[in-house]
């Protein structure tokens, strides 16, 4: 996940704060939207 944080960092000027907000929202919605894909969210944004 720190390649997703250095991309967001880097490519929308994100501060780590920012980008680590950015994916817990992202992980978030894709949870809530479509929850039988919670533990492949989980797994591609956990590890």
């Amino acid at each position: 996940m720190q390649e997703l944080i250095d991309r967001l960092k880097q490519e929308a000027n994100l501060s780590e704060e920012q980008a680590k907000k950015a994916i817990d929202t992202i992980k978030t919605f894709v949870v809530e939207k479509f929850p039988m894909l919670e533990g492949a969210v989980n797994n591609i944004f956990d590890s």
